[in-house]
């Protein structure tokens, strides 16, 4: 079988690449087509892969600032012809599901419908854009929202990896989908006999992650909170942090197991597509304090392995801070329950999903586990 991955852009890291990652281990020698690669920005395991990237690779400033070229993304994808494949899989967020897979299968892979074109308003309160902005970008949105439905029809068969991207994609594209959660390495994950007294949140630093709701309530509680991750709030978000707040930067995948299992919940503030921290948090065997909404449904078992608030302010967070004892939660059945998104299912699932499509035999490699 001749499959090809395709992948929005490889300039950052995030639960995306997590997905790619494990894909690129299923499938070994498949190309990756993408906008844009920063080759010394991405893990230097990615250097063996077999990339292909568009003429954006080589526009001004792309790698760190990718944003400013949306309307370029669509025009790009479009113009990409994949021929000569039987299968082609699309990991897709922003717009690589528009590409012409030239008579093969195509199987999209989708983490989110793009954000910004369908949550306009709400992503450009967050980013506080100005009115004008706005104004000039709308005309935009509303081409691009025709456009991203449009290539969405070309899709033959959608995954999704949550119920909140079920309804989605129900939703924006009228199609139907599968749900097969993203792979989380669960075995690099084990509870600990004890735990300290901080908090714990591993997050990209950017506004739609809701981190600024968790600062204010753990101001108010005066309890530590943890906070590995890096991106462009940063310092916004450690100039409204009091004293209990501490920010660790980038955490080395190797550390954050332990950061995991001490920890004495975690903490999930936004509205998540899916979330795989809150599931390294329960395989680690710690709970999970998450806001009532999105992926975190699909992953927390309310009073069993964590609890939810439904009111997104600070306050709300507080008192189910106030109201949950992490120490009631039985560590195994957190584990259990993590146990339930473990990569090799994840393998198995999107193997057999395939097969079932395409009439392809789908031999895999089961490197990682």
């Amino acid at each position: 079988m001749r499959l090809a991955i395709v992948h929005d852009w490889l300039n950052q890291l995030g639960g995306a690449e997590d997905v790619l990652e494990t894909l690129v281990e299923m499938f070994p020698g498949a190309p990756v087509y993408t906008s844009i690669y920063w080759r010394e920005g991405m893990p230097t395991s990615y250097r063996s892969w077999n990339i292909h990237t568009t003429w954006m690779d080589r526009l001004p400033g792309i790698h760190r600032h990718h944003q400013p070229y949306l309307p370029f993304y669509p025009f790009t994808f479009a113009r990409l012809k994949l021929s000569g494949y039987d299968v082609v899989l699309s990991n897709k967020s922003g717009f690589c599901h528009g590409v012409d897979t030239a008579g093969a299968v195509h199987i999209c892979y989708c983490l989110s419908p793009t954000r910004y074109v369908w949550d306009f308003e709400s992503y450009a309160s967050r980013e506080a854009l100005p009115p004008v902005l706005k104004g000039i970008l709308r005309p935009l949105i509303r081409y691009l929202r025709r456009w991203d439905y449009q290539a969405a029809q070309r899709v033959h068969h959608f995954v999704a990896i949550s119920r909140e991207i079920q309804a989605r994609i129900r939703r924006f594209y009228g199609r139907e989908s599968t749900i097969i959660y993203p792979p989380v390495e669960t075995g690099r994950f084990q509870p600990s006999s004890t735990h300290d007294e901080y908090y714990l949140i591993v997050s990209r630093l950017v506004p739609y992650k809701r981190l600024d709701l968790a600062i204010r309530a753990f101001n108010q509680l005066k309890l530590p909170l943890l906070i590995a991750g890096t991106g462009r709030d940063r310092p916004a978000l450690e100039a409204i942090a009091g004293p209990t707040i501490s920010f660790l930067g980038y955490v080395p995948d190797a550390e954050l197991p332990r950061l995991f299992a001490r920890c004495r919940a975690y903490i999930l503030p936004g509205v998540e597509d899916f979330a795989i921290a809150p599931v390294q948090a329960q395989a680690a065997g710690r709970p999970v304090i998450a806001f009532g909404a999105g992926g975190a449904l699909d992953t927390v078992l309310a009073g069993q392995t964590g609890i939810f608030f439904y009111e997104q302010t600070p306050e709300a967070l507080a008192d189910a801070v106030r109201m949950f004892n992490p120490d009631d939660v039985d560590p195994h059945l957190c584990r259990a329950n993590a146990e339930r998104f473990a990569a090799s299912l994840f393998r198995e699932r999107l193997s057999q999903f395939i097969q079932e499509r395409t009439g392809l035999r789908c031999a895999i490699s089961r490197a990682g586990g």
